[in-house]
């Protein structure tokens, strides 16, 4: 793909270019000023490799292959607590050997982006198969139930956009942020016209104050962001996964750790309804909402057009922001409704589950399917039911 600055530059026509999800993943993260990636190939997330392994060296960054999933988050998180913006990806079974990591950067509050493309599992499942089924997986896989932001793409620009937030939201509340995609949105190849995409704007870590020495976890208010400094600089950093106090030291039974650990979920619900990010389309007035996520809002897209041909209003709703739920703006969309369909590639509906619990009284049916892309049909007829 073309880099974006370029393509923009070229006057007279349109510029488009075609590319995957995966692709524009790695154009995002490029985008966003990563500058270190570690991988470990596994379909349907290799192109992200691929093209991390290709492009990044020559921004200057370091693109490393590892021998396994395991170390693949860890030289991440290592080259993140250095200062480096860092990236990984994987699928199910990857994330599955990458869990322990994963909590090792939330409790050292590093900066980290991850990357879960989504196949059909469990286990190794169906490594070509399109799935929905890792969406509180990815969410919930600490001890605690810790809240860790999350973000899904529709479709390639929203990967591109999707990406550069996520680096923006990891940098700004040091926290690992997952990007979770689908088999179908990473492989799916499609015109994007580069002036639909966003120009990458992403905040910095907090850094220390000069007037003062440098405490690597201090804060005041539970919702702060504590100042980073990286190891190897002029600052004495200690970072340890286990339970902590304000300078990074082990403490058992003791106030002050009890309080870093509750700030974990502070600064992230703090900030629920800053980091909420649904899309809205349709008929305002409809009474069924259809709320969807990944490809299946694509085939969702594609009933509502069917529908409003035969006369029948509906209104989609695609949350792009999984994770914190963003109750707000989904109880605001289905005011008035009568019904909400949520539309989803798992079996016993995932995120339905997840709404219920969060928005209780939502008038909730379901549109699941396991194995296989939802057909624009089977959401037809559920509405129209």
């Amino acid at each position: 793909m073309p880099s974006t600055d370029r393509a923009r530059r070229e006057g007279g026509h349109r510029a488009v270019v075609l590319a995957t999800g995966n692709e524009m993943i790695a154009a995002g993260a490029l985008a966003a000023g990563c500058r270190f990636f570690s991988g470990y190939p596994i379909t349907p997330a290799s192109e992200i490799y691929a093209e991390m392994m290709r492009r990044l060296p020559a921004a200057g960054g370091v693109a490393l292959g590892a021998p396994d999933e395991i170390s693949a988050l860890s030289y991440a998180v290592g080259a993140s607590l250095a200062g480096a913006r860092a990236m990984t990806a994987t699928s199910g079974p990857g994330w599955s050997l990458m869990i322990e990591t994963a909590q090792y950067a939330l409790m050292t509050e590093t900066p980290v982006v991850i990357v879960v493309s989504q196949r059909l599992g469990p286990a190794t499942g169906g490594a070509t198969q399109s799935a929905q089924g890792d969406v509180l997986f990815v969410a919930h896989a600490n001890s605690g139930g810790y809240p860790v932001p999350v973000l899904c793409p529709v479709d390639a620009i929203d990967a591109y956009a999707v990406t550069i937030r996520a680096f923006d939201w990891a940098e700004r509340l040091r926290t690992p942020v997952i990007v979770l995609t689908d088999k179908e949105t990473s492989k799916t190849m499609e015109a994007v016209p580069l002036e639909a995409l966003p120009r990458p704007l992403v905040g910095s870590r907090p850094s220390p104050a000069d007037d003062r020495p440098y405490v690597p976890y201090a804060i005041e208010a539970l919702e702060d962001v504590p100042a980073f400094a990286p190891v190897g600089g002029p600052h004495k950093v200690t970072v340890t996964g286990s339970a902590h106090d304000s300078r990074g030291l082990l403490r058992k039974n003791d106030p002050e750790t009890l309080r870093q650990l509750a700030h974990l979920r502070a600064k992230i619900e703090a900030r629920a309804e800053e980091l909420a990010w649904v899309r809205e389309r349709g008929e305002r007035e409809a009474e069924t909402l259809v709320v969807s996520y990944g490809s299946s809002a694509r085939a969702c897209r594609a009933a509502a057009a069917r529908l409003r041909q035969e006369g029948v209003a509906v209104r989609l709703l695609e949350v792009l922001s999984l994770f914190p739920v963003p109750a707000g703006p989904i109880a605001e969309a289905a005011r008035g409704a009568s019904r909400v369909v949520v539309v989803e590639e798992n079996g016993p509906g995932l995120y339905a589950r997840e709404l219920r619990a969060e928005i209780p009284g939502l008038p909730l049916r379901r549109v699941n399917a396991v194995g296989r892309p939802i057909d624009p049909a089977e959401i037809c007829a559920e509405v129209r039911r």
